[in-house]
């Protein structure tokens, strides 16, 4: 599992490699990146600037507590808001960023496949399915933003689980969406691409974290965004080609195939 999750991470990391051969393809990438997260920065910072109020309003059962207590629940009450606000902010960044540069990432997905060989004949997807998709990103987005704070209303370490777990499941989350558009090109259904995902969870899960920590450093999603693109095209060929549909069509379930054959 862990060679999976560390495999996951270095997909990533080929990513970046394709600004050696394509840079001005994604310098390309950059521009809807800087754009959503100009937008995103314009709502975020006021939040956090003002966490210090925010927190107080929240616990007002605590204002008759002495210090350092009253100090301490404020602070994590604070941390799990900000943890929820990242998980959400990413998910709105990636849709933001997804829908604004479909057609410089439509490019960038192209030429990875180009490079890989034996590139898919359909396109990635229509604009308006990448407007479908980042909404749905946006409401899975806000469900782990609540169930980041809920996790952190858990006593004494539910800080650091609620921020654990915005990473976890924000990443988990990216990896599938970034995928989508090798999948769409490939007209996958939603049973193959549960397969796929069945069979490499290690390594989705290594790629998304890895991704979602790097855009948790400031300024760090914009330079991600156009490798995680490429990355993404990659994994989903590695997914593939660990896991053959044909196999897994074939293969016995509890009541019988997997899935049918024509």
């Amino acid at each position: 599992m862990i060679r999976e999750f560390t495999a996951g991470i270095r997909t990533l990391f080929r990513g970046f490699g394709v600004w050696r051969t394509r840079p001005g393809l994604m310098a390309l990438g950059l521009v809807p990146a800087i754009i959503a997260l100009v937008l995103l920065a314009a709502a975020l910072v006021p939040l956090i600037l003002s966490m210090p109020s925010l927190s107080a309003w929240l616990t007002p059962f605590a204002d008759g507590w002495t210090e350092p207590w009253r100090g301490f629940l404020r602070t994590a009450v604070g941390l799990v808001v900000v943890a929820a606000a990242l998980a959400l902010a990413s998910s709105v960044f990636s849709a933001l960023t997804l829908t604004i540069g479909d057609p410089f990432y439509q490019r960038i997905w192209h030429a990875v496949e180009r490079d890989l060989g034996n590139p898919p004949p359909a396109d990635g997807g229509s604009f308006w399915t990448t407007v479908g998709e980042g909404l749905r990103l946006v409401v899975l987005g806000i469900l782990i933003a609540l169930l980041v704070l809920l996790i952190g209303l858990v006593p004494g370490i539910g800080g650091f689980l609620g921020a654990v777990s915005g990473v976890v499941l924000t990443g988990r989350l990216l990896a599938r969406e970034l995928t989508g558009r090798a999948f769409d090109a490939r007209d996958l259904s939603p049973a193959d691409r549960a397969a796929l995902f069945a069979g490499s969870r290690a390594r989705v899960l290594g790629f998304g974290v890895a991704t979602q920590l790097c855009f948790l450093i400031p300024g760090g999603a914009v330079v991600v965004m156009p490798a995680a693109v490429a990355g993404s095209t990659m994994l989903a060929r590695d997914m593939q080609a660990r896991t053959p549909l044909a196999a897994v069509a074939a293969a016995p379930g509890p009541h019988g195939p997997l899935r049918g054959t024509a």
